[in-house]
């Protein structure tokens, strides 16, 4: 490596997030990093052809792979064949993976949504005033539809999921750097996913959440774990969300925000080295 570790940091800077600014988020997060690394921002369509040369990749506000999956399955082909570090590392088993990890943790009575996706798993379903499918490969809500029960047998099965909608109080956020946790927010309003405020966990939230964290055994990146207090106030998984997740830095105190970037920083180094 160089005396200063080049980065290739991979976002859509004018992805079109529904409450979100993906490209505020990263040019003041590229900014802190430029303290400690040399750095060049890419498209995530141009990231394959550019990878070669520098010491590590980072994924960050890369936007849904749903809409470029041709192009993703071959920038992480190319990344094993070159030996590329990828930040974070490729062998997520969140999102990263596609959604069959809330299959696996339903099956394994983890406290998620329960999800199927076979018709003959429709009974095992709790029952609800709808349901919702949602494709295996989705993202960003893309694909997302709700339906009665007595729809759900003549849906063609294979690449979907079907969880009961969920009457929840409010969704959460919690958002980790390696296996450290950095903070957590809520919308308090469940109809407004994206006006988020931020949340004091207790010692029970955080132990919920580092379960997820566990699990996956990234050892190094960010990860998100997205839950929903359920009416009966138990926490239940949404989303394990590995990949690119959006950290919401600008609804956070400039503390909080200052103390991710150096955590941040710390976990590339620690990455780089090991």
């Amino acid at each position: 490596m160089s005396p200063r570790p080049r980065l290739l940091y991979v976002t859509d800077l004018a992805y079109p997030a529904r409450g979100r600014r993906y490209g505020d988020e990263d040019v003041w997060l590229t900014a802190r990093l430029r303290g400690s690394f040399d750095l060049a921002l890419c498209h995530p369509l141009d990231a394959a052809a550019l990878m070669d040369g520098f010491d590590a990749l980072v994924v960050r506000n890369s936007g849904p792979v749903i809409g470029y999956q041709e192009e993703y399955e071959a920038f992480r082909e190319r990344a094993r064949a070159l030996g590329a570090r990828v930040y974070n590392p490729l062998h997520g088993r969140g999102d990263m993976a596609g959604k069959q990890y809330l299959l696996d943790l339903t099956a394994a009575g983890h406290p998620v949504i329960p999800t199927v996706d076979r018709a003959e798993d429709l009974p095992l379903l709790p029952e609800a005033a709808a349901y919702a499918v949602k494709p295996k490969a989705g993202a960003d809500s893309i694909g997302l539809r709700f339906l009665p029960y007595e729809k759900l047998s003549g849906l063609t099965y294979g690449e979907i999921l079907v969880q009961p909608r969920v009457d929840f109080r409010y969704e959460v956020s919690f958002y980790f750097v390696d296996d450290l946790f950095q903070y957590a927010l809520y919308a308090p309003d469940p109809e407004r996913r994206w006006v988020l405020e931020p949340y004091e966990p207790t010692a029970d939230d955080l132990a919920f959440a580092r379960r997820f964290i566990d699990w996956n055994t990234l050892h190094h990146g960010i990860q998100r774990v997205d839950a929903c207090r359920a009416p009966g106030g138990e926490l239940l998984l949404v989303e394990l969300e590995d990949l690119n997740p959006y950290l919401s830095l600008d609804r956070v105190p400039e503390e909080t925000r200052d103390r991710f970037a150096a955590a941040f920083t710390a976990s590339l180094h620690r990455f780089l080295e090991a």
